[in-house]
């Protein structure tokens, strides 16, 4: 599991357990000893009051406000929901999508487990609905519904702007009192099983938000400074700001959000400067810095930040990374957040942070610096495939790079030669070689267990797995977190294999196909890589303790 992910699932369980005791304590309470105080005692007559006001109109409102907390309807508008979060914004929005997903099921869970402990008669009243023979405590629609619309609603007040913004969150959380009021007036709950459905459905709802939206749900890593680096970090003053954002993922929407949170922490009048085909960034950033910038913001994927680093490496100018491409991976290894403008608002609210970068070469391949990973064999193959398919990406985001990489399962394997830190060269079979300054890649798959970006070391995965029994044992190895177990002078022959290093030659058989941070590069037969340390200072959110 990537950082953060493992303290997200603790926290829920852990809460999720609070919860589902309190609302339990809490109907066995009401079926119990305060049965027969008020206002407990009031609630047959306010179900008898809702009979009295039966029309045949308010009964047609009152059974489509009740549909909305219907299961098959909420379980729909889940599920069209976290689809369109994924699907139809530039950049997917999965951690909201998961939030939405996780409210609904835990609010469903702690129901289930409630309707077990708690065994409460429906009121005794002429009921217009059916029902399961379930206890009448909580009311399941209106948790339901709390949690759905109130979810969207804490979404809209997020991700929406300008005044339309708190009008849709108003009406999302009506709807919940509304489904509520009508079960009560279908004679389907006392008012205290609503008043619980409402509790639990708010409940689960702040569990999800905490641990999956909140900006420190997944905090950054600590990066110390390394030996070399003198002095604490302090907190970066308002100066001359450099922009750096690629036009094909930074709309002029995105521009205005991010110049809102700039001058909201005081970098007033930013530059805002294009990247082009010809030149990704690097260029640009080299110019900005003669200039006398204070702050670079890059704004754009793995390959517009690669750019910006290299140019960037051995200064002092600290980057703020905002991440708006496919793969996003040094900031998902940074735990910044994914969506732009909480990205920039979070770094800008940190301090600075010296973390490492790779340098690489090889034959065809100038030095180069890269700040997530590098690679040759199957994972660019990958890239290729994914990267020559524009619109996939831009509808899809990262799960193409999944569909690529099953096409590419059969890339064959060669021999290699690698000598890391000047030992003896250790011979090999592998279908890929990876060098990683960090170790998640998308969908929080972690590749390279010991990779941190401010350990003044890189890290190598050599892949080479043989029928479905080497492929098993490879995903298995990845889903359990890898192993440290590095067979530096074995006999190989490992699906997997983990090393860690300052300088490495790595020698192919064969002409492979190569990438760097994710971007296809010349072919080739040979690459050099070295470690940087803490050669990119980086803003980065304060960790929690």
């Amino acid at each position: 599991m990537p950082r953060g992910i493992g303290w997200s699932v603790r926290w829920i369980a852990a809460l999720t357990v609070c919860q589902a005791t309190l609302m339990v304590g809490l109907g066995l309470l009401i079926t119990g000893p305060a049965r027969h105080l008020w206002p407990l005692t009031a609630e047959d007559g306010v179900n008898e009051a809702f009979v009295r006001l039966r029309t045949g109109t308010l009964t047609t409102l009152s059974s489509v406000a009740s549909e909305a907390g219907n299961t098959g309807t909420v379980i729909g508008v889940t599920l069209a929901s976290c689809l369109a979060l994924v699907l139809v914004p530039r950049l997917p929005m999965w951690r909201q999508a998961v939030f939405l997903a996780v409210a609904v099921s835990l609010q469903s869970l702690v129901f289930l487990v409630i309707t077990v402990a708690v065994d409460r008669h429906r009121p005794e009243v002429h009921r217009l609905d059916g029902s399961l023979p379930t206890s009448s405590y909580t009311s399941g629609h209106t948790g339901a519904a709390t949690a759905i619309y109130g979810g969207l609603a804490l979404l809209a007040l997020s991700r929406l702007r300008g005044p339309w913004r708190t009008v849709v969150a108003c009406l999302l959380c009506v709807l919940p009192l509304l489904v509520g009021l009508a079960r009560l007036y279908r004679g389907m709950h006392h008012p205290t099983d609503v008043m619980g459905g409402l509790v639990n459905g708010t409940l689960s709802l702040l569990i999800a938000r905490r641990a999956l939206l909140a900006d420190g749900a997944v905090a950054a890593p600590p990066a110390p400074a390394p030996a070399s680096t003198p002095g604490p970090s302090r907190p970066v003053a308002p100066g001359r700001t450099a922009v750096l954002f690629n036009p094909t993922v930074t709309d002029e929407a995105g521009r205005d959000a991010l110049r809102r949170v700039l001058e909201h922490h005081g970098h007033t009048a930013p530059v805002f400067v294009e990247t082009t085909a010809e030149d990704p960034g690097g260029g640009q950033t080299a110019r900005a810095v003669r200039d006398g910038a204070a702050l670079v913001v890059v704004c754009g994927g793995d390959g517009t930040l690669r750019a910006a680093a290299g140019s960037l490496a051995g200064t002092d100018v600290p980057l703020a990374l905002v991440p708006c491409g496919t793969g996003n991976l040094l900031a998902r290894n940074l735990g910044l957040p994914l969506a732009p403008a909480d990205a920039l608002d979070a770094a800008l609210r940190g301090t600075p942070h010296r973390i490492d970068l790779g340098r690489i070469e090889g034959d065809g391949l100038p030095s180069t610096y890269f700040a997530a990973m590098a690679g040759a064999g199957l994972d660019a193959a990958t890239m290729r495939r994914a990267n020559a398919n524009d619109r996939a990406k831009a509808v899809f985001g990262w799960p193409t790079y999944v569909l690529a990489v099953l096409r590419e399962l059969r890339t064959p394997r060669t021999g290699v030669s690698v000598r890391l830190d000047g030992a003896p060269a250790l011979r090999r079979t592998a279908r890929m070689v990876l060098v990683g300054n960090i170790g998640t890649v998308q969908g929080g798959v972690t590749l390279l267990p010991e990779a941190r970006a401010d350990d003044g070391r890189l890290d190598l995965l050599v892949l080479d797995p043989r029928g479905i029994g080497g492929w098993l044992s490879v995903l298995w190895t990845l889903l359990r977190g890898g192993t440290t177990a590095a067979r530096k002078g074995s006999e190989g022959g490992a699906p997997v294999e983990f090393f860690t290093f300052r300088h490495a030659d790595v020698t192919f058989d064969t002409e492979l196909p190569r990438e760097l941070d994710g971007d296809p590069v010349t072919a080739g037969r040979h690459l050099t890589a070295e470690v940087a340390p803490g050669a990119l200072t980086v803003l980065l959110p304060t960790r929690e303790q």
